[in-house]
């Protein structure tokens, strides 16, 4: 959870790493990706997620007004983009929001366990665009675990059990590479009804090594039946055949090489990512834990090693924002002096590596790849906890703690159907931050909206009365992409957390 703040205090859309290479490079991006296969260039969908996020933020796309009744002080809220792909602003919020939904209007008091399903690469590339056939491998996939517990609840004496659970499909890898895989958030145990009517929930024991191999064994038999009976299995060439090439074929190209970590196309087309590792202890890192309920089987892999007990709700709330974290992280980004993005990782990588290297061009890739098609859910509900339950309204916590209906609406309009309803803007800055943002800054009384500002010669009249910009900043040209032969010659002007540059080195080979 974010620490503790004493004042609201509006961002700046325009000074993060981030929003300086999209504005920077977005048309060249544009004019390089309409040259990849039949030159229809990127799908409407992902060119208005960038444009729309280079206003995400500016009073100059229109605001909300506040206004304080006791003093008359007002106060502007900018629009947001709203955006699914990698907006961090837009990403942090509904992160907020559905944990709060979740933490306090879903998951019951009982234990949750996460299981984390990753996907073999050939996978992984048929889910990023086939939204069917994704949803039905997370169906198969969820079976198999509330099978698996259902069936150690029996062999206890527990018979007629039910558990649920919520799935978070996240597009992403560490590296910003396309990795479709799912982060499920299972109750860990089954819940059965008495003769009275009454329900009671049985705590399933930890899972072993060798139960979750058998979980991850019924899973990967599944999977690649579901895919030969939708045709698409492996050929004779041992790859699977390209169903989604034809409706965006750019965008198929880029996503081929993402998963393969791998640039598309400018002058590294085709070159694997530059990583670049602390070399004082060897490159190596730190040892390699095996971790905890864990197998992995022909490219497929399953965690099932962290749960939140009953009644840790802090516990719960993290693993719920871990799960529906955005892809982006603005502090861990830093454009350097010769324009390369440089993104640290959140964790070392077994090799030593915690820095990876992109053009300009090849990051845009990576946001374009992992942005989800307009409307298809990323967050799904199995089980007891699915809407159609004819258990779940015993179980879900209804009247538990809830944001307030009464604060304001969030600005930028009407609320996406995927937010949860009791999401206001103020209520989740509130939770977040620990302070009131509609608290008047000068008197402490409390500020209502009065208007939403979207008519351009009203919006351009105040800013230009209060000294603000009158136009959002425009992307700039396109223009050819800086080249460069040399593997390191981005991090010349990065500021390393160690003293010596020399104790850096390039990495050799890049984990799957």
């Amino acid at each position: 959870m974010a620490g503790q703040s004493d004042a609201y205090r509006p961002r700046r859309p325009g000074a993060g790493a981030l929003y300086r290479v999209v504005r920077e490079h977005l048309e060249t991006f544009c004019a390089q990706a309409a040259s990849l296969r039949g030159g229809e260039g990127l799908p409407r969908f992902v060119e208005e997620e960038f444009r729309a996020y280079l206003r995400c933020g500016w009073l100059a796309a229109g605001f909300a007004r506040f206004r304080c009744a006791a003093c008359g002080t007002d106060r502007l809220v900018a629009f947001s983009c709203k955006g699914r792909g990698f907006c961090p602003s837009c990403g942090a919020r509904r992160m907020t929001a559905l944990t709060v939904h979740l933490t306090d209007d879903v998951f019951p008091a009982v234990p949750v366990r996460q299981w984390v399903l990753s996907l073999p690469h050939r996978v992984r590339y048929l889910l990023a665009w086939d939204h069917d056939l994704c949803r039905a491998v997370v169906g198969v996939f969820l079976r198999a675990v509330l099978g698996f517990l259902r069936d150690g609840a029996r062999a206890r004496g527990s018979v007629g059990g039910r558990s649920g659970a919520v799935a978070v499909v996240q597009r992403f890898g560490a590296a910003l590479n396309l990795n479709v895989h799912v982060h499920a958030l299972v109750l860990d145990g089954v819940f059965t009804r008495d003769a009275t009517g009454a329900l009671t929930f049985h705590e399933a024991e930890p899972p072993s090594d060798e139960e979750v191999g058998r979980v991850l064994e019924t899973v990967g038999r599944r999977v690649e039946r579901l895919l030969d009976r939708r045709g698409h299995g492996l050929d004779e060439d041992g790859f699977a055949p390209d169903h989604w090439a034809e409706d965006a074929p750019a965008l198929a190209s880029m996503a081929a090489a993402a998963v393969l970590s791998r640039a598309a196309s400018g002058p590294r087309a085709g070159a694997r990512l530059r990583r670049w590792a602390d070399s004082r202890d060897g490159g190596q890192g730190e040892p390699v834990r095996a971790p905890r309920c864990h197998a992995h089987r022909e490219g497929f892999d399953l965690h099932a090693g962290i749960v939140a007990p009953a009644g840790h709700t802090r516990r719960l709330e993290r693993l719920c924002r871990y799960a529906l974290r955005p892809p982006v992280a603005e502090e861990r980004l830093q454009v350097t002096s010769d324009e390369h993005v440089v993104l640290r990782l959140r964790h070392r990588w077994s090799d030593g590596t915690t820095h990876v290297l992109f053009e300009p061009t090849e990051f845009l890739e990576r946001l374009a790849v992992i942005t989800p098609r307009p409307r298809i859910n990323l967050v799904l509900y199995y089980g007891l906890l699915a809407p159609r339950s004819s258990w779940r309204n015993a179980i879900v916590r209804a009247g538990g703690r809830r944001c307030d209906r009464t604060a304001a609406r969030s600005p930028g309009g009407a609320a996406s159907a995927s937010d949860p309803p009791t999401a206001s803007w103020a209520a989740l800055m509130r939770r977040t931050f620990g302070f009131d943002v509609l608290a008047c800054p000068r008197c402490g009384h409390g500020m209502r909206l009065i208007a939403l500002i979207e008519r351009p010669e009203v919006i351009r009249r105040i800013l230009r009365h209060l000294g603000h910009p009158l136009e959002v900043p425009p992307p700039a040209p396109a223009r050819a992409p800086p080249f460069s032969d040399d593997a390191d010659a981005g991090c010349s002007a990065l500021r390393l957390p160690f003293a010596d540059e020399a104790e850096w080195a390039p990495a050799e080979e890049e984990p799957c």
